[in-house]
């Protein structure tokens, strides 16, 4: 499990820099990162490297911020691995609330998860054979 940034703000010009330009005032750098629109307002949710000193700087900027966790695991980039781990956290009745994903030059896909249920899915991916990332680099 990792702990993830997420950023309630309001959907309009200049919102995401100046998010953004909070982080890089701090030396604060994104690992993953995505937006969820709601209409007039939206949620980034982002990994950083400092994920206490991000919460902190964002409140005190007037952002609306909270810490969740999420799992972060690491595939091979080929067909079916996100189908593979769907599959098997939807047969045992795990809730997949939302998932962002990138990949890198080595082959390999990193999925970040929000589940109802962390301490199940772990157990349930381990199974599995998925191989979980403590950190981001």
């Amino acid at each position: 499990m990792i702990r993830q940034i997420s950023v309630f703000v309001e959907n309009k010009p200049g919102r995401l820099a100046s998010v953004t330009g909070v982080l890089f005032e701090k030396g604060i750098n994104l690992r993953a990162f995505m937006i969820a629109d709601a209409g007039d307002f939206g949620i980034i949710r982002m990994v950083v490297d400092k994920t206490d000193e991000a919460y902190k700087a964002l409140k005190e900027a007037g952002f609306t911020v909270a810490i969740n966790e999420v799992l972060a695991v690491e595939v091979e980039d080929k067909p079916g691995e996100l189908y593979r781990i769907a599959k098997a956290l939807g047969d045992e009745g795990i809730n997949i609330d939302y998932v962002y994903a990138f990949t890198s030059e080595k082959h390999k896909a990193l999925i970040i998860f929000r589940v109802d249920n962390l301490e199940r899915a772990v157990k349930i991916l381990e199974r599995i054979g998925v191989l979980f990332k403590g950190r981001i680099d």
